[in-house]
This record gives structure tokens, sequence and C-alpha cells, in this order.
């Protein structure tokens, strides 16, 4: 093996994303999804491919074509996989053999299908369509014209979504595909989007989640309810008391498990594991005592299509395996209904799917670590022995100078613990001195955590030090933590970031204090913002999706008026209290050259944002640049279009390269 090189932007054409792992019935192979980029086509495209347990050989392309294939579920006796493809143009449901093949289309819905869920006898696939009351189910077009599209008529707030744009009317409804007939029936109906969670082993039920409050605009519930198949008769589970999801039931239907919280502190409330004893009906969280978040909370720039999924229900249906977010890690644990709970995995890592095979008690899990772009591993709890499967990125990593992270904890002047990460220059030569970049995660309720992050890789290759902390706010060390955000922006979490600076600063030698600069994304977007209104001690500054007038922000963003009042404690009737915290209000303060990045189509925070930041910094006589990624929305560094995820890095690494 020769010399490696440095990372660079465009390797990102070269990385490949493993997800949505899932064990055969027998526990003999296993399906999963691998995403790659097509550099000519500047697309992604993603396809299944099996692996062999028994021989453990490379791992057999089983679709093809440059579409994305994805969301793979076996059929209940193995013999068949259904998944999802957008080959016909838009998502529909497709079904194979499991011994591969041609597929058939099982679904020819008018405005595509997703989220195949088997019926327990095979004969059966729910999934999830959109439609607007009286619109057909089928596709029935005849013919392929277009009418121009008329004005939008709007009568609610909830109106557009990042996501999927603005809304069209069309509510997401629940249908049940017969495989012998090739007919498709709807089970849900009315203005609720509903989405299928699992099936009961009897076939006679089909647990779903969605909100069916009246007024959708003030509620932000999600119940998990039961529809009978066959009588249509509803049981709700939940009965309005939280926000729900992610539902399965045991294998011998008597329990059903689920994620959830009661909205104690609203969208910055923990999110735990719950139990239904459906006889009874008695729910227990069965996490309640723990101070952690059941999921994953961590935020990458990476990985495709990751499922994680709620419950993995053990064949005795008394145990069960799931997921928590905690220091900087996701890691997977045991529980069983008498009450216990420990780790089963506890590595420093980023678990960002699973699949569990009950009979046998191993798990296939998808992994990141800062060195490791994404891989399956297989687990064997019994004996915690852990073992790679796939190698997908193998030759990247063998080929590349990877920046190792190395943990800091930082104890604040208020007696807060805050937990990060320093990585030092990829050609790192003791006794010199290197510029520090500080990297601020979006959120605010996401977490840093020990997973691959490219952006970082490419700082730390262009001659940087990287530092990436989680100030409160954050998940991953508590409900108190995660909570104290919130009305405070730009108080505790902005003292937060600096002493993590000041930390490193005066305990690392090599870290040139008069050359620091500042980046961050949407949350860490507007604490960028914040900062060097703040303080002057970073020479250069990147701000990315960010909010800068909460004012504006309320009324623009598809999230912007419910969001506000829950984090910053104010709606327009507080509109000081809302410019208070705005960065906007303190442009004469803004002596740092600032780079705006933003997209075009995003409507998360819209990029009226960007605009009247760039207006009044220039206004003022500034330095700043504003660039504008057309056909983008808020997702362009994790999930836009290739060629605008490497200029961008391009814009940063310029932007740094010039002021520091």
């Amino acid at each position: 093996m020769g010399e490696r090189r440095i990372v660079t932007a465009e390797d990102l054409y070269d990385l490949k994303s493993v997800s949505d792992p899932q064990f055969s019935p027998d526990g003999k192979r296993c399906v999963f999804v691998q995403t790659e980029i097509l550099k000519e086509e500047d697309e992604y495209v993603s396809n299944l491919y099996m692996l062999d347990l028994e021989t453990k050989r490379e791992a057999r392309q089983w679709t093809f074509g440059k579409f994305r294939n994805h969301s793979p579920r076996w059929s209940p006796d193995g013999t068949q996989l259904t998944f999802v493809s957008n080959r016909s143009g838009k998502n529909q449901i497709y079904v194979m053999t499991a011994s591969g093949g041609e597929a058939r289309e099982v679904t020819s819905c008018l405005n595509g299908a997703n989220n195949p869920v088997w019926a327990p006898d095979g004969k059966s696939i729910a999934f999830r369509t959109a439609l607007k009351p009286q619109e057909p189910l089928v596709n029935q077009e005849t013919d392929d014209s277009r009418e121009m599209p008329g004005p939008l008529v709007v009568d609610r707030m909830k109106y557009k979504s990042d996501s999927d744009g603005f809304w069209d009317g069309r509510f997401k409804q629940i249908a049940i595909a017969d495989l012998s007939t090739g007919k498709a029936e709807l089970l849900t109906s009315g203005e609720t989007d509903w989405s299928p969670e699992g099936w009961s082993p009897d076939g006679n039920w089909i647990a779903v989640s969605g909100n069916p409050e009246e007024s959708q605009d003030l509620s932000f519930n999600q119940d998990i309810q039961l529809i009978h198949t066959k009588t249509r008769e509803t049981r709700n589970i939940t009965s309005g008391r939280g926000f729900f999801k992610s539902a399965s039931f045991s294998p011998d239907g008597k329990f059903l498990g689920f994620l959830g919280n009661e909205r104690e502190y609203e969208n910055a409330t923990l999110v735990k594991l719950w139990i239904c004893e459906l006889e009874t009906g008695l729910l227990t969280c069965v996490t309640q005592e723990m101070d952690v978040m059941a999921g994953d909370a961590a935020v990458g720039d990476l990985q495709q299509g990751a499922q994680v999924p709620g419950i993995l229900w053990g064949a005795d249906s008394q145990s069960f395996y799931f997921l928590i977010s905690d220091n900087g890690s996701t890691v997977i644990y045991f529980g069983n209904l008498q009450g216990e709970i420990y780790p089963a995995l506890l590595d420093r890592q980023h678990v960002y799917g699973m699949t569990l095979h009950p009979e046998t008690q191993r798990i296939i899990a998808a992994i990141s670590r800062p060195e490791l772009p994404g891989e399956l591993f297989i687990l064997k709890v019994t004996t915690g022995n852990l073992e790679q499967l796939t190698h997908v990125n193998e030759e990247f990593t063998n080929k590349v100078r990877l920046s190792a992270p190395e943990s800091i904890v930082v104890s604040g002047s208020d007696g807060m613990l805050l937990h990060g990460w320093i990585m030092k220059p990829a050609n790192y030569k003791q006794g010199e001195k290197y510029p520090m970049i500080l990297e601020i995660h979006g959120g605010p309720h996401t977490m840093y955590a020990n997973t691959y992050f490219h952006e970082f890789q490419v700082l730390a290759a262009k001659g940087y030090a990287v530092l990436y902390i989680n100030p409160r706010g954050s998940h991953g060390y508590g409900q108190e933590f995660v909570n104290l955000v919130r009305g405070d922006y730009g108080g505790g979490d902005y003292k937060d970031l600096m002493e993590a600076v000041d930390y490193v600063v005066g305990n690392l030698d090599f870290i040139d204090k008069n050359r620091l600069g500042v980046t961050g994304g949407s949350y860490g977007g507007l604490m960028t913002n914040w900062i060097i209104g703040h303080t002057e001690r970073f020479k250069a500054a990147v701000t990315q999706r960010s909010i800068s007038n909460w004012i504006s922000f309320y009324g623009v963003s598809d999230i912007g008026y419910y969001f506000t009042e829950w984090q910053i404690k104010a709606g327009l009737r507080e509109a000081e209290v809302l410019w208070k915290h705005s960065p906007l209000a303190y442009v004469d303060n803004m002596n740092t050259p600032l780079l705006i990045l933003h997209s075009e189509k995003d409507y998360r925070c819209p990029i009226e944002q960007a605009e009247q930041l760039f207006i009044a910094l220039k206004r003022a006589g500034k330095t700043a640049r504003l660039i504008r990624f057309p056909e983008s929305n808020h997702e362009l560094s994790r999930s836009g279009k290739p060629s605008y995820r490497i200029v961008r890095l391009s814009y940063i690494t310029d932007w740094f390269k010039d002021c520091l």
C-alpha cells in the first residue's frame, strides 16, 4: 500500500452508503440498500444487495439500473422481497422472488406508493399513498399532457414542507394490495396523514400512526391506532397524549411496542420506549427512569436512506432491543417485560440502522465511526462478538489519511460538563500552529456523534483543526440539558461554545488563537450569526441555511409559528423578545467577514433570512458574500445534488483560506 493522501471534497463521489439491513426469516441472508453517486449524471442511485451469512462472501447486487431502489422487506416465509422503486418515474411497490430475477410492479398508484408492510400470510401488502378526496387510487391517466399550474389556494397554516414543497391538497392514506388479484383497496380516509407501522401476527389488525384531531394546524400530536383489516374498527392506543411512532407487534400479538413522548417540553422532550399490553390496554413507559433518548439523534453528512426501527422483539415476546442516543454515541440496548434493561453494544459509534434475527439473538447493525464512513456488522448478543460484514468503503479508507477526533470534556463556568471533539489537521506536525474552525450543529436538538463527517475531514485535510461540541440543547446528555436552550438562545449555548473555544485554545499549543473561524448550519447558522455579532475573536465565518430574524421566520418557515413559540417562548405579540434573540439586531457589531450559503427552495429557513442579513451587512459597509444554490432545500449538505455539495465545500474552504 502506497502513502495515503489527504481527503478532498471530490471524494464524496467515491463514498458509498449502506443502510436499512433486513434479516431473512431463516437468518441465513441479509438484504440491504447501497447508495452511491453517479458522477456523470450528478445523481444518486440506490440498489438492493444480498449477503449470504453462511458463506460470508462479498454481497451480490440484487437490483440494477440508475434508479432509487429502497425499503426492502422480506415476506414472512422468506420466499419474496418487496421494495420501493422509482424506475417507472414515481415510487411504486415491487415484489421479486428471493432467488432473484425480474421484479413485478405491485402498485400503479396515481401519486406513487411507499412504506410497504407484509401481511402475516404473505398474500397482501399494506402501503402508503397520497390522495385528494375522491381521487382514484390507481393511475387512470390516458393523456400525458399537463396543464399549467394554477394559483395555490391556501386555507391552513401547515401548507408547505421543506421535504415535500407546497401542499397539494392530498393526504397520505394507507391501502392494501392483494398480490393474487393485483387490486388495491384503501384502509384509511379523511383529512389526516396516516402511515402503516406493523401488522398483527393474526392478520386482523394494522398498527398505524397519524393525527386524527380536527384542528391540524394547532395540534402536534400523533397517535398509534389499530385498524381492523376487515371491519375497519379503530382502536386508539395513545389517545392524544403525545407524539408516537414506530410501532411493532410482539410475535405472540399480545404487546405493541413503540417510540414517543408526551411532549412535556414540546420538541425538546426525550423520546422514550413504550409498550402496550393489548388485552388490558395498560401502557407502560419502559425508559421512564432512564434520562436518555431512545432512537438516533446523531447528525452526519454521508448516510442516505437510514432506517432506524423503534423496537425489535425477541422470539419469546418478552425481550426486545432498541437504540439509545447517549454521550455522543448511539448504542444498542436490551430490555424485557420484567424490567431488565442493559446495553448490548456500548462502543463509541453511530448505529444508524439494525435488524434482529429473533431466534438466534443476532443483530446486523449499520455502524459508522469517525474514521469509518459506514459498514454492516453482525453482533452475536449472547457472546458480544462483533464482526464486520461489508467493506464497501475500504478502498476509500485505504487510500486516504483521515483525521482521528479526540474526545474532550470541558467544565463550564456554571459547572456544566460539555462534551465534544477536537480534530488535528491531517498533515499535523508537532511544534507547528494551525488555524481552527468551530463547527456548530443544527437542531438544536440533535447531537454531534462518533460518526464519519465528510465536511470535517475536508477541513482537516486543508490544514485546519476542527472543534465541535454538543452545547446545551443537544441530545445525549439528559432531559434537563436538552431543554436548557429553550427561551435562552444566545445565552447559555453561546457561553458553552465560547468556553469550549477557550478550553482548547488554552490547553492545546498547536492552535493559533489569532486564526479562528466559525461555521454551522440551521441552528448552527443562527449561532454563527449570533457569535460574530457578540465577539470579534473569529477572523472568518460561514453561515449556512441560517436564521437571522425570528420575527419574519415566524411567518415564512414551514415550522415557523410553532417552532418559534416552543423555542424562543414568544410569538408576534412579543416581537421585542423575538428581536432580542435575532442576530439581525446586532449587525452593527458584526465585523467578521461572513460568507452566507443558502438554498433557493429552503422552506425550513427560507432564503429571505439570508437576504435580510446580507443586505443589512452590505448597507453597513461590512464584508459579506451571498451564495444561492438553485433547486435545493434545507438538506443541501446531506442529500442535495452531489455537485452542489462539493461546490459548497469548496466555497467554505476557499473563504477560510482567504480570510485566515
